[in-house]
């Protein structure tokens, strides 16, 4: 019998009754202070992705995160508040028991589904000419940030700084990525990498400070056949900011699969310390 990926054992969610499941970290998706903020939003749409009502595919997903989650069994409710002909609005919590054995909510999200249809479409902001995955080099594996090395990425453009001197001139990244070991890209798998992405605040000032994603939403344009034909092939990503203030900044983000479709866009605010 074949191992399942580690993402998808990550994924995992025992139905205790509809839309409410039960799920556990997973070492291989651990952050510095809690899980991968990637894996958590996947966490969040694959309780909806699970229930019986369901209706389409995801459109949209937004995660707030309200502290991290500690090591151990979690629970996730999934409630679709209102079904329209072609729409359907969810609303997600994940609770874990806390020290003192009440409940605590460590992340809230909404989403939307849709029923898509073939309509008038169009490419506005196309794939930007970057050189292919295979000849550049792939990040080394990070010390202590284990979701970091379930992942091959190979930048064009804005690495990590290679000297945290107070230079940084831009917020830009572009980077290929995709799991490794590899896996077909799915929905859950697009909401994940949708938050690879470093800190910009650390490539903007080169200076390495205390950052956390505040709440992410990803819009997802890809159906599941674009997703099903990406296969396990490079994803083109590119992240930037627009406003660093007051201890918080945004993100806005694209990714591309290798043949230039757009999957998905993204946008989150990210605390930060001085």
């Amino acid at each position: 019998m074949t191992t399942p990926h580690s993402f998808d054992q990550a994924l995992v969610l025992d139905t205790l009754a509809e839309g409410h499941y039960r799920g556990q970290t997973h070492p291989a998706y651990w952050n510095m202070v809690g899980p991968f903020g990637g894996i958590t939003a996947a966490t969040a749409l694959r309780a909806i992705l699970l229930h019986p009502r369901l209706l389409g595919e995801p459109l949209s997903l937004t995660v707030n995160y309200a502290g991290a989650p500690t090591t151990g069994p979690f629970t996730v409710d999934a409630t679709p508040v209102r079904t329209n002909r072609s729409t359907q609005h969810w609303n997600v919590s994940i609770v874990q028991t806390g020290a003192d054995g009440e409940p605590v909510v460590t992340t809230t999200a909404t989403a939307v589904t849709a029923a898509r249809r073939d309509t008038w479409s169009l490419a506005d902001m196309p794939m930007p000419e970057v050189p292919r995955p295979d000849t550049l080099q792939p990040v080394p594996p990070v010390p202590g940030v284990e979701w970091f090395n379930r992942y091959d990425l190979r930048p064009v453009a804005g690495a990590l700084p290679r000297q945290w001197n107070g230079q940084g001139d831009s917020s830009l990244t572009q980077l290929w990525m995709r799991n490794t070991p590899e896996r077909v890209l799915d929905f859950c798998g697009l909401a994940a990498l949708a938050d690879v992405f470093f800190p910009r605040v650390w490539l903007r000032r080169a200076v390495h400070v205390p950052a956390g994603t505040v709440s992410i939403t990803v819009y997802f344009h890809a159906s599941a056949p674009q997703l099903q034909a990406t296969g396990t092939g490079y994803v083109l990503g590119q992240a930037r900011a627009q406003e660093f203030r007051n201890g918080f900044f945004d993100q806005t983000a694209q990714l591309w699969n290798e043949a230039g479709t757009m999957l998905a866009t993204s946008h989150q605010i990210v605390y930060y310390k001085e």
